[in-house]
């Protein structure tokens, strides 16, 4: 939105301000003025909440649409330092006046002091523009203090952010305009960047990682549109989201630098950054941040001569929801169903036209991501649809070969024994043919530990060309998610210590999967294995310490990024483990940052949900998990 030209415009609508009440002229008396930094005072509470008063100064923000609906005001000539008294700035509650305002108007203020859910507020019951010039407010140029006393000082003011910011969140960028950055380093995890998870890198509920919860919270800082729409709602899609469109993308972890001052905002129990008018959309004037645009066209090259992987396909589904009776959906802004949200056993897309979609994004990410084998999760059970189990995976790989141009993939078959009752979605593998060959027949762990998930599938493999000490034995996982708490006072109920729900199912799981890679070394004829998949567990968690203590090394935990995205912090559900002997063969791991550290709008479920059409084919948010890469030297002698 382009900033208007303040005092001209302002007196010229006078007038008719004027008519619609409200305004009124100022006068020279300043016997009546208090000042904005007594009104604030020193406290996180005015020492003039519900008193009238007027007040004098320049207009720094201003929001007439977005559901803001007023101004923020500040002393003049103010900024260059912070008051003893207190901010120099506030907030102008005045939805009748804030259209006859423009940042950098002198106006004077009369109204009611009130403290609303936290923030500092006049609500108007008079604006008048002020024809005497007014000195320039002066950005505070400060870093961000990580306490709310501090930050208090100088809240509604106008601030230019000192220091380093990234994005660490930005899941509810496409639903409320948020985008949440973290300041500086962690001091707890050397050169961490973003808000980490605490038990991806401590023992969940140790001092360690209570003091990490801690330090996230002082170091994250709100981003704002300068708006309170929510773009979820019917009567919002038609306002372009902010700050992103198909191209200019707002990832987690990228470098954020302010081009322009903010003001210094809380609302909704959040410290907010606001910018100076509502932004609508990715080039408008009041964007007042740039984003580093990170190259995420392919995975980093890991060596090797082979190559590993394990990629979750977000609930791939050949079977949609329209083939099924009682699904219900969530729909586009048009009212056109896009994914099945409940009443059958479909989990993935609505429609042919929305499984397209989602398809072309998979098969993209897929073949850039190349791997030898890949362990797939959240793909299409279709023997509970009546057909050969292995339907929905043999699309997927015809589609791969379809797109690359050759015969290039195939699939591990499923084996003729399966568990009686299996989940609606599996573990699966595919690999390159030119590059190994599968080993015998896939196996599948029908264990107890397993009733509720995704039962582990095993296939061996070798490197075509090679001999047996090229084999390699091949696991994928699914463990249990963390959700759905029982909050029965049971092992599995949340504990609070950062583990979330169902742990204890997940450390038996840990528990039977080892024992059953222990069983296939003599079978495979092989101690090179993997375990490769979605774990639902983070790095220093309870289920990732039975594999370890069972001598398995985490490989991803060498690559400099995570996985996942929760409640605004990173870490790694998705692991590939090396037993000690294949451990010594690793050239080289990444994990390929294009789906959780995305947003969420570019995921093939957000189609059509803004006026702005950020879905396309490409691999951004192909999935809500990133891919994990390993190689490996697997030589014949």
């Amino acid at each position: 939105m382009r900033k208007r030209t303040s005092m001209a415009l302002a007196a010229a609508a006078l007038g008719a301000s004027l008519a619609a009440g409200g305004i009124v002229p100022a006068t020279a008396d300043d016997s009546r003025i208090t000042s904005i930094e007594q009104i604030q005072g020193t406290t996180d509470t005015s020492p003039f909440a519900g008193k009238k008063v007027t007040v004098r100064g320049v207009v720094t923000g201003a929001y007439a649409d977005g559901g803001i609906r007023g101004f923020y005001l500040q002393t003049a000539g103010s900024g260059a330092e912070i008051s003893p008294l207190g901010s120099s700035g506030i907030f102008v509650y005045a939805p009748r006046q804030v259209s006859s305002v423009a940042v950098g108007d002198h106006v004077e203020v009369a109204g009611t002091v009130s403290e609303y859910f936290g923030l500092t507020q006049i609500s108007a019951s008079g604006v008048a523009p002020l024809a005497e010039p007014a000195e320039a407010v002066k950005p505070l140029s400060t870093p961000l203090p990580a306490s709310d006393a501090d930050r208090e000082r100088f809240e509604s003011m106008l601030v230019d952010p000192q220091g380093q910011f990234t994005v660490s969140d930005n899941y509810s960028l496409n639903q409320y305009g948020e985008i949440t950055l973290a300041q500086g380093t962690s001091s707890i995890v050397p050169g961490e960047r973003t808000l980490r998870q605490p038990t991806d890198v401590f023992a969940p509920g140790s001092a360690q990682a209570l003091r990490l919860a801690e330090e996230n919270e002082q170091r994250a800082i709100v981003l704002d549109d300068g708006a309170t729409l929510n773009f979820s709602t019917a009567s919002n899609t038609s306002v372009p989201l902010p700050y992103l469109d198909a191209q200019r993308r707002v990832t987690v972890g990228a470098a954020a630098a302010f081009t322009d001052p903010v003001i210094m905002d809380y609302r909704y129990d959040l410290w907010r950054l606001q910018p100076t008018g509502q932004v609508t959309g990715a080039q408008d004037a009041d964007i007042p941040v740039s984003f580093e645009q990170i190259d995420s066209s392919k995975p980093q090259d890991v060596g090797g001569n082979v190559s590993v992987g394990s990629f979750n396909v977000l609930n791939y589904f050949t079977t949609t929801g329209d083939s099924l009776e009682g699904c219900t959906y969530y729909n586009d802004r048009q009212g056109v169903p896009v994914t099945v949200r409940g009443g059958c056993d479909a989990r993935g897309a609505a429609t042919e036209a929305s499984f397209e979609r989602q398809q072309a994004k998979i098969v993209a990410a897929l073949n850039k991501f190349d791997a030898d084998v890949v362990v797939l999760e959240e793909i299409e059970n279709s023997a509970r649809f009546g057909q050969d189990r292995d339907a929905a995976l043999a699309h997927l790989v015809d589609e791969l070969n379809a797109a690359a141009g050759e015969n290039r993939w195939s699939y591990a078959p499923s084996p003729g024994a399966v568990p009686a009752d299996e989940d609606v979605i599996r573990t699966a593998m595919i690999y390159q043919r030119d590059a190994v060959k599968p080993i015998g027949k896939s196996r599948i762990l029908d264990d107890p530990a397993f009733d509720n998930a995704r039962d582990p599938m095993a296939q061996a493999f070798q490197r075509v060309g090679g001999n047996q000490k090229t084999r390699f034995l091949v696991i994928a996982n699914h463990f249990k998610s963390k959700g759905s708490d029982p909050k029965d006072g049971s092992a599995n109920a949340d504990k609070g210590d950062g583990q979330g729900a169902w742990n204890a199912a997940r450390v038996e799981q840990a528990t039977a999967l080892v024992k059953f890679a222990d069983s296939l070394k003599k079978t495979s004829n092989t101690d090179q294995i993997l375990l490769a998949g979605d774990f639902n567990s983070y790095s220093a968690e309870d289920p990732i310490k039975v594999l370890s203590q069972a001598g398995y090394v985490d490989l991803g935990a060498a690559a400099d990024s995570r996985s996942y995205l929760f409640a605004g912090l990173t870490g790694s559900l998705d692991h590939v483990f090396a037993s000690r002997p294949l451990a010594k063969k690793v050239a080289g791991q990444d994990i390929w940052n294009i789906n959780a550290t995305e947003s969420i709008g570019y995921e093939y479920s957000r189609y059509n949900y803004n006026v702005t059409q950020l879905v396309t084919g490409n691999q951004y948010r192909s999935s809500d998990h990133d891919p994990v890469l390993v190689g490996l030297q697997l030589d014949k002698k």
